[in-house]
């Protein structure tokens, strides 16, 4: 696959969503000089290509969820696997695949620190082909940027 070619315009327009996905096309029209309707066109054509895509991002605190860790995961067999059982654990919001001392890491979002404990000993564990799994709690997020990649 490849990338699509951005101008200037799509970059400009990239980083306005990525300050405010719900701008209107009338504002976002303003910023790089084109008509609503050409910057409408301009925006699909970025969501289209899978460029872009206008999400809305929660705060796991204020929904209840104070408990997040990362568990690097390491697998004796069939990483794919173990990988797509890892990811239907409610809870899970984030699995890679990666190189080095682990060949997974998953992030996840806990009520408390029972549910954490639940996660990593029966559920991760018991997973057929997970050799062990070693647990990095989050004190707190320190940087959680969204705006990147438009330069």
């Amino acid at each position: 696959m490849t990338s699509p070619h951005l101008d200037d315009t799509d970059r400009r327009l990239i980083e306005a969503l990525q300050h405010d996905g719900r701008a209107s096309y009338a504002d976002l029209a303003e910023l790089v000089s084109l008509s609503p309707a050409a910057t409408r066109l301009r925006v699909q054509r970025l969501l289209d290509a899978g460029v872009v895509k206008v999400v809305g991002v929660t705060d796991p605190l204020a929904l209840g969820y104070p408990v997040m860790a990362a568990l690097g995961v390491r697998v004796e067999r069939n990483v794919r696997e173990v990988a797509d059982r890892i990811a239907d654990i409610a809870g899970v919001i984030y699995v890679v695949f990666t190189s080095g001392s682990f060949d997974l890491l998953i992030e996840v979002l806990c009520e408390d620190s029972a549910r954490l404990l639940t996660v990593i000993d029966d559920e991760v564990r018991a997973i057929d082909g997970v050799r062990s799994v070693e647990s990095f709690t989050y004190f707190g997020i320190h940087t959680h940027r969204f705006v990147w990649g438009a330069r």
